[in-house]
């Protein structure tokens, strides 16, 4: 994949020897890719991300991946914190209310395979900004094709085979058990759905439960707490 070198000068060292096991998916949420590269690049904003990739399918690369970018903020996953030094940002060009585009996606599968293949890291790894930061970001949004993504390799979905049994009390324990971090179930369930059902609404149920509860047992760091 090639990237066009387009520096930021906001970034800095990855913190306490820490290297890259998780990939950040964002949208920029602005009128186009020109103007999120130039709030990416501006000394002032104290924002970048490692690549931008247009709707065109364009990769620029603002910061090298061994470097630490600021585009994560406040939040955690697997209880981890500090996420900016923890992983890989890439900003997709997308004012926030259309569809994704083809070249965009198509471009975005062969970039993630090389990150993900360069660093080790697990499909798993690959996140939303809205799943470690739910009280803040809704990013990259209801229209990003997760399960596109999945089908690929390039990240994870719920089994095929999943029903609905699962008791809906369960839902928080699962989506902390799979990573989401520790803030109020209302913004754990607004996020897990961004995700995995974003056109449900309602309190969280039964479905929200069992994907939930999938997703933690097949992929959870905290295995045992899922099951309880």
């Amino acid at each position: 994949m090639r990237a066009v070198p387009h520096p930021s000068p906001n970034f800095g060292e990855r913190r306490d020897g820490l290297r890259p096991s998780l990939i950040v998916l964002h949208y920029t949420g602005m009128e186009s890719a020109a103007a999120a590269l130039e709030k990416l690049c501006d000394p002032a904003a104290e924002v970048s991300a490692h690549y931008l990739v247009s709707e065109g399918g364009e990769v620029l690369q603002l910061v090298e991946e061994e470097q630490r970018a600021w585009h994560a903020g406040a939040g955690s996953w697997w209880g981890l914190g500090d996420i900016n030094s923890r992983s890989i940002g890439i900003e997709l060009a997308n004012t926030a209310g259309h569809p994704f585009p083809e070249p965009q996606m198509r471009v975005l599968e062969g970039l993630m395979a090389e990150i993900m293949d360069r660093w080790a890291i697990p499909p798993e790894g690959v996140i939303a900004h809205s799943d470690m930061a739910p009280a803040r970001k809704v990013d990259p949004g209801p229209r990003f094709d997760w399960r596109r993504l999945a089908r690929a390799g390039l990240s994870v979905w719920p089994g095929a085979d999943v029903g609905a049994e699962a008791d809906p009390e369960g839902f928080e324990a699962a989506a902390r058990a799979f990573g989401y971090p520790e803030v109020p179930e209302a913004l754990i369930l607004s996020a897990f759905r961004l995700r995995f059902r974003p056109w449900a609404s309602g309190p969280r149920d039964a479905v929200d439960a069992a994907l939930a509860l999938d997703l933690a047992l097949r992929f959870g760091i905290d295995r045992g707490a899922a099951s309880a």
